[in-house]
């Protein structure tokens, strides 16, 4: 795809607009299209077309992005009437989302069948990684698809190119965010115990990276946006629950008991329930300091 052609890209918000900013920073021309006004106003004025429909987006451009909130979503923009699948000019889907293995080969199979190739390439790294162009990009999908539109994924970060198949970045991006979701719990767990047992956090985060208990919340949640108390690492705890329910789901359909990974998706329910699943994942913390009475 050479870079003069039109790129769609559907959904714009927390992750697709910074990425989406991101193509147009780079000089490519694109149609976006989103359910909320408000997230079309910034790049509009950077020189976005405003489509009025999925459809259209699809009408206009032969490689069109998606970056959208849940696996229902995604297929309804896909496959749904006036869908992506109806579009006279897309041949590539490039999915940013992460929806689990299933929802993404059911609508590559669907896609498929109308001369359309689905590249499976959700992304890792949070809202401040897609504003910086430091993203990890998990890529699956036919090599020809891939190859004409890998020039395209650059600008968002490192590409890993991780199977021939949708669906097997899906699997991988859900298995890395049970990692880094899991791992946000438990250290969650063990600061508010030891700052309840008179333990100095700071002391404790410089003891840890020093050590054998290091992880990515240790390095970054912690220093950046807990001990701080500004709780902004820009992802819902909603998500959270979504994509750990999703992680669940899929290795035990591959027969993992995943009795760890059922338990901390427990946590992370009942954490969004308190206020809603709308708070930054940080403030998990706060809930196991009530809880803790600390």
């Amino acid at each position: 795809m050479t870079d003069s052609k039109v790129l769609g890209f559907i959904g714009v918000g927390v992750m697709g607009r910074p990425m989406a900013r991101r193509l147009i920073e780079q000089g490519h021309q694109l149609v976006i299209y989103d359910t909320n006004q408000q997230a079309l106003d910034e790049l509009s004025a950077l020189g976005a077309e405003v489509a009025k429909s999925v459809r259209e987006v699809a009408d206009r451009a032969e490689v069109v992005f998606t970056s959208l909130p849940s696996p229902a979503v995604f297929k309804a923009v896909a496959l749904g009437a006036e869908g992506i699948i109806e579009g006279s000019a897309v041949k590539i889907l490039v999915d940013l989302s992460t929806v689990g293995s299933r929802a993404e080969q059911e609508v590559a199979a669907g896609l498929l069948a109308r001369g359309i190739e689905t590249v499976d390439a959700p992304i890792s790294g949070g809202a401040a990684g897609a504003q910086k162009g430091t993203l990890a990009m998990m890529v699956a999908g036919n090599p020809v698809a891939v190859a004409q539109v890998r020039g395209l994924f650059d600008v968002f970060g490192k590409v890993f190119v991780v199977g021939e198949k949708a669906g097997q970045g899906q699997l991988l991006k859900l298995l890395n965010n049970m990692l880094s979701t899991t791992a946000f719990a438990i250290t969650a767990e063990a600061f508010v115990a030891g700052v309840k047992g008179g333990l100095d956090p700071e002391v404790m985060m410089s003891v840890i990276n020093a050590g054998s208990g290091k992880n990515g919340a240790t390095m970054d949640k912690f220093p950046k946006h807990v001990l701080p108390r500004t709780f902004d690492f820009g992802f819902p705890i909603a998500s959270v629950c979504k994509d750990i329910g999703l992680a669940v789901e899929e290795c035990q359909a591959l027969g993992v008991p995943m009795w760890v990974g059922s338990s901390l998706r427990q946590v992370w329910n009942v954490a969004a329930q308190q206020d809603g699943g709308k708070r930054d994942l940080t403030e998990l913390v706060l809930d196991i300091e009530a809880w803790s009475g600390a």
